[in-house]
């Protein structure tokens, strides 16, 4: 006889981001994977958050208590109503030598959080794992967002306290999206003095618009920030205080802060 190696290859590499979607509504992604061997190979899809093994790992120590170059598990945020946040079809089947498979990824939130996530397994031959996908996803409540800074929240458990000191001013912006309640963003500027012209200290923010049915008549929305004059009397300055940003897009905004003339050290919130 003659032994064959199965082997194969995937469209998508180790990681597949879903992107940000509105709570409660879908999104799809399709990869495929190609037969390169000689003979029909036969698989099936596992998904870690639907593993038979799973009530059982999470019996082990709680992720804040383990070095995060430790941690192993890759199920993040669950939906609430008990379904699966991401499903795949198809789950199993055959791919003939020579011929590719399609397979449909769904995004399916419930409610807003930035950390789902989830890993999904290609086992050929019940016993062979061919590949490996780490699958990622955000949800939103309202189809237009901002955000950046130092996160004030954690994708798990935490007991950790956010180091504080240095010249280091933190920047609180609050914004709303009626009828949700106000919600803040913390930035973090640190400001180094030196002899020579003075180097603003640099962060940034992004405003972005999940596509959507909501914006299907809207190509662009409009952003704007309010009490512009009382940041730049403390010395911060936003790389733009209005404009617009496209559906399914991006917009990086810029923030610099140099201490007014009458800043001291002491007197930094």
């Amino acid at each position: 006889g003659c032994g064959v190696m199965p082997s194969t290859v995937c469209s998508v590499g180790e990681v597949l981001d879903m992107g940000y979607v509105i709570a409660r509504e879908k999104a799809t992604s399709t990869f495929q994977i190609q037969n390169t061997s000689t003979l029909t190979l036969r698989y099936y899809i596992q998904l870690d958050s639907l593993s038979p093994t799973r009530d059982r790992d999470q019996q082990r120590l709680p992720s804040f208590l383990i070095s995060p170059l430790q941690r192993t598990e890759f199920v993040g945020t669950q939906n609430y109503n008990g379904l699966s946040v991401f499903s795949i079809f198809p789950t199993e089947g055959e791919i003939v030598a020579g011929k590719s498979q399609d397979f449909v990824v769904t995004f399916s939130p419930d409610h807003e959080s930035l950390y789902y996530s989830d890993r999904l397994k290609v086992v050929l031959f019940d016993k062979r794992t061919a590949h490996v996908v780490h699958l990622k996803g955000a949800a939103r409540e309202q189809p237009v967002f901002v955000e950046g800074g130092v996160p004030l929240d954690v994708p798990v458990e935490s007991l950790a306290v956010t180091p504080k000191g240095g010249n280091v001013l933190p920047l609180t912006l609050h914004y709303k999206t009626p009828p949700e309640p106000v919600k803040s963003i913390l930035l973090m500027l640190e400001y180094i003095e030196g002899e020579h012209s003075p180097v603003p200290a640099m962060t940034e923010l992004r405003v972005g618009a999940i596509r959507t049915t909501r914006l299907a008549s809207k190509k662009n929305v409009e952003f704007s920030f309010d009490n512009l004059p009382l940041l730049q009397q403390k010395g911060f300055t936003l790389g733009a205080g209005k404009g617009t940003v496209e559906s399914g897009q991006v917009k990086l905004i810029s923030v610099s802060w140099v201490p007014p003339a009458d800043f001291h050290v002491s007197s930094a919130p």
